[in-house]
């Protein structure tokens, strides 16, 4: 917190010049929030004032009702003490004590079969394949036609029979 605000005052002519002063005022509370996550994560129990120490906040009245926001918003799972002034935090069970991590871990199995069973129908059949192959035949069909009509028209000549053959 006392990096954050440092960097504020730093900079502020800067934020004012370029509008974006009150923007920055808001995102205190971000930094806020974020520093009684990373509190509520590295202890147990934690007294508001210890919180309202480490985070540079005024007093310990906003330490506890920064602290209440953010187990209303979800940000941290914990309950505050009121009489004797901490905040605890709930201890996360066992999750492979779950179902959740075999149902992920089903969930990304059959992620992975679905794009093996969709790369091999592509392989399979390549997508415009029959198109490909239809122009083809058609373009010898014409082929055909054209060496058929200069055959019958005597139009074609040594040269383009390809070959060095007598008699035609």
């Amino acid at each position: 917190m006392s990096g954050f605000t440092k960097t504020v005052q730093q900079y502020e002519t800067t934020f004012r010049k370029d509008g974006t002063y009150t923007l920055i005022q808001r995102l205190r509370q971000n930094v806020i929030r974020t520093g009684i996550r990373m509190l509520s994560l590295s202890y147990s129990r934690i007294s508001l004032r210890d919180i309202c120490i480490r985070l540079g906040l005024e007093s310990e009245e906003s330490a506890e009702y920064i602290v209440a926001k953010a187990i209303r918003d979800g940000v941290i799972e914990a309950t505050i003490d009121h009489e004797r002034g901490y905040m605890q935090t709930k201890q996360a069970g066992d999750v492979y004590a779950t179902r959740e991590p075999a149902e992920a871990f089903h969930e990304r199995i059959k992620a992975c079969l679905s794009l093996h069973d969709e790369c091999v129908k592509a392989m399979r059949y390549p997508m415009n394949q029959h198109r490909l192959e239809l122009k083809n035949a058609q373009e010898a069909r014409e082929r055909e036609r054209e060496l058929a009509k200069e055959i019958q028209e005597g139009d074609i000549d040594e040269d383009d029979a390809g070959g060095d053959f007598e008699g035609l």
